[in-house]
């Protein structure tokens, strides 16, 4: 094996699967791993996961990535982690055992104790201190159920006997061997339970929801000095000095450093972001507002748009309606036929995130007819990802605007569906800006590692980190505004038949 000093090793956790990645200095992938797990449907609108399954699938692609990297183990500088959001795991401190599966981000469960907090008035407190909405999307309320329904729970966790924490926080607890209960800023965001202007776990949220304080992990930057690993684990003490929710990774690894920049994630489901400076800034089109990964301690946020169903409607094609045999056909079946036939696809199959936030939206496919085929639908699916994601950007400017900035000008995209040319092509038609996909496409565990070697000393400041960033490929819009604009109020239309019901 070689010993060079700069290689990050990156985890990054994701919904469906574990992926651990091996970056050179220069941010250049040397080697990677990934293994999936299972996904837990107990009845309707829940999801789950088995916590120990997460952490025994990223500890496998962890010393997979390493073996095929030919880099030892205590020559890598630092080790960074990106993770699913929102997802929720509460564990016994003593056993290091889950009491119960995790909640996932998808997971609509909790919606009625959403709708008695929104009823108490509770809306506006939440807004102003968290950036968020209240919505079962988030990990407060998943907590507060665990808590409420797992035998046992409550008492345990008010005794000081369990710990709370997102994914993140949990493979920390585990690469420590259980000395580290800790999490960043980035993460801490998207509970519910945290005010992102002070950077603090709020009193107020805690009591609102019934959080005993004690199970909360500390909370730090996203470049910080966490810990280290055991040395049993990854063999050798490695230094943990990266943590940021996925899509706070992604906007970092694609150099969005500055008010204006925006990217695009493309994965299961699809989250944009755009990054607003120190500037903390209200939407009133429909998106939140979060922490940014925060490099140093002073307070960074962003704009947020999450569609709950982006690349999980090709699964859904191949798994659920057994058009494709693998995702990867999903493109050539689409361009089987010139257009999707007048058909119109709206995957909520989990409710409508922003900007609609209609939990109770179904899955709806409008403007079938005789001459419809399985390729029109396909079509329609893969059209679908473009066209919620263009309800975000169009939603993002108008606050930008508002807010007296400008427009956003370009869409930068990562994430596994951005390498669908037809996808990204059709993106940049509706929304009339370029798009542009970077040379490094695993930016999620870019960020991380990026965060990671700023606190372990292998990069030196931001703008080192932004000469790294290159272009792969950029896609011009070609089609007139008036289409694109009729494409999108069809688009509107068919939301709307998904929300009836």
């Amino acid at each position: 094996m070689t010993t060079p000093t700069s290689h990050i090793l990156a985890l990054d956790q994701g919904t469906s699967s574990s992926r651990a990645i091996v970056f050179d200095r220069a941010g250049r992938i040397v080697a990677m791993a990934q293994h999936e797990f299972r996904q837990i449907f107990p009845q309707p609108g829940w999801v789950e996961h088995d916590a120990n399954e997460i952490w025994a699938s990223q500890l496998q692609a962890a010393r997979e990535a390493i073996e095929r990297s030919g880099v030892a183990p205590a020559a890598i500088a630092a080790l960074g982690i990106t993770n699913q959001r929102e997802t929720t795991v509460v564990w016994n401190r003593a056993t290091g055992q889950p009491i119960a599966h995790a909640i996932v981000w998808q997971d609509r469960r909790t919606e009625p104790l959403c709708a008695e907090l929104r009823a108490q008035g509770l809306e506006a407190t939440v807004r102003a201190k968290t950036g968020l909405v209240i919505d079962a999307y988030f990990s407060g309320t998943k907590l507060r159920w665990l808590l409420d329904n797992v035998p046992g729970a409550r008492a345990a966790a008010e005794r000081g006997e369990l710990a709370f924490g997102t994914v993140d926080s949990w493979l920390v607890w585990q690469l420590t061997g259980g000395r580290v209960h800790t999490t960043d800023v980035s993460n801490a965001a998207r509970t519910m339970l945290f005010n992102i202007h002070t950077n603090q776990w709020d009193d107020e949220l805690l009591a609102a929801l019934g959080i005993p304080r004690e199970l909360l992990p500390e909370v730090h930057p996203s470049s910080h000095a966490f810990g280290a690993t055991a040395h049993d684990v990854l063999g050798a003490s490695i230094p943990i000095g990266g943590i940021a929710g996925d899509q706070q990774a992604a906007l970092f690894g694609q150099a969005c450093f500055k008010a204006g920049l925006a990217k695009n994630t493309y994965g299961t489901g699809c989250f944009m972001l755009m990054h607003t400076g120190a500037q903390f800034q209200t939407s009133h089109n429909g998106l939140i507002t979060t922490a940014a990964a925060q490099p140093h301690a002073q307070p960074e946020y962003a704009l947020e748009g999450s569609v709950f169903i982006g690349g999980a409607v090709v699964q859904w094609l191949r798994d659920g309606l057994r058009a494709i045999r693998a995702s990867s056909e999903v493109q050539a079946l689409a361009e089987s036929v010139p257009d999707a036939g007048g058909v119109m696809f709206v995957p909520a199959f989990t409710g409508l995130g922003a900007p609609y936030w209609q939990p109770h939206a179904t899955g709806t496919i409008v403007g079938l007819s005789r001459g419809s085929t399985v390729a029109h639908i396909a079509r329609a699916a893969l059209e679908s990802i473009a066209f919620q994601s263009a309800a975000l950007l169009q939603a993002m400017s108008r606050d930008a605007v508002a807010n007296g900035g400008a427009a956003v000008s370009e869409l930068r995209v990562d994430g596994g569906a951005c390498v669908n040319d037809l996808l990204m092509q059709f993106q940049a038609d509706l929304l009339g800006i370029p798009v542009v996909r970077p040379q490094v496409i695993e930016t999620t565990a870019l960020g991380a590692a990026y965060l990671a070697g700023l606190a372990t000393g292998v990069y030196n400041d931001l703008t080192e980190l932004a000469s790294h960033w290159r272009a792969e490929r950029t896609f011009v819009p070609v089609m007139s505004r008036e289409r694109a604009a009729e494409l999108m109020g069809r688009w509107e239309h068919a939301v709307r038949q998904a929300t009836l019901a």
